[in-house]
């Protein structure tokens, strides 16, 4: 296996990715877009990435918020998170930037590109969905679902899994419902798993930690986690054959 960082540029602010793949295989294969919660681009995303190679593809975590730039308590996770938020085009320009690196990466298949995200980065790969990037597939953990992009009829290329947490204070019952309804009205391809009992976060072993230290409703759940695994990874076989 195969990892390494990169360092680029983006409107000239500088930015650290790193990415991951088997390197005993031959031929070109489907790259994954890994987007990192509002922690910032931290190890947890780097270990994801490392899954997503063992499991044959080349995964690339972005860096949504700048070289070097993460957060170990919520308020400065927010103001990380809400700077990227509220800079105007910045949110899609990192992640077109980060997307021409995975495509032209000499493992990956340029036709074959999905992307992944936890929380805030799984809103960020579903607003990349619902602005008709062309992706083949996106895949959301505990993202948030409201958005102030509304998909178009027609308009959302990529298919998309969605995992949820039922109890998650962050991702209530009502956008759970206005999100099914806003991908049915554009015609989206989708798939909505809702974990009973499951806390925002819930793929973060770190998360239990984080939600008892800082007092918000963050919990890791095992189970929860190793079935959304395995079915991101079982429509990943489906999607890429």
């Amino acid at each position: 296996m195969h990892s390494e960082t990169i360092e680029y540029t983006v409107e000239g602010d500088s930015f650290t990715g790193y990415i991951a793949y088997d390197d005993s295989a031959s031929g070109k294969r489907p790259g994954i877009l890994l987007i990192h919660e509002w922690w910032g681009h931290n190890e947890f995303a780097r270990e994801e990435a490392d899954k997503l190679a063992a499991e044959g593809y080349t995964a690339f975590a972005l860096d949504m918020f700048g070289t070097g730039k993460q957060a170990d308590n919520p308020d400065d996770a927010a103001a990380l998170m809400n700077t990227a938020l509220e800079t105007p085009g910045a949110i899609e320009a990192r992640f077109r930037a980060a997307l021409e690196i995975l495509q032209k990466h000499e493992t990956v298949d340029a036709d074959k590109i999905a992307a992944q995200g936890y929380c805030f980065g799984g809103a960020v790969a579903l607003n990349m969905a619902r602005l008709g990037l062309d992706l083949k597939g996106v895949v959301s953990f505990h993202g948030n679902l409201a958005s102030d992009i509304e998909a178009k009829p027609g308009g959302v290329k990529a298919e998309l899994r969605v995992y949820t947490g039922g109890a998650d204070d962050m991702i209530p019952a009502d956008e759970v419902s206005a999100f099914v309804e806003e991908m049915q009205k554009a015609g989206a391809k989708f798939e909505l798993t809702s974990y009973p009992g499951v806390k925002h976060g819930f793929t973060n072993p770190a998360a239990t930690g984080r939600g008892e230290k800082f007092g918000i409703p963050l919990a890791y759940d095992e189970d929860a986690t190793r079935d959304a695994w395995e079915g991101a990874t079982a429509f990943y076989r489906k999607l890429f054959g």
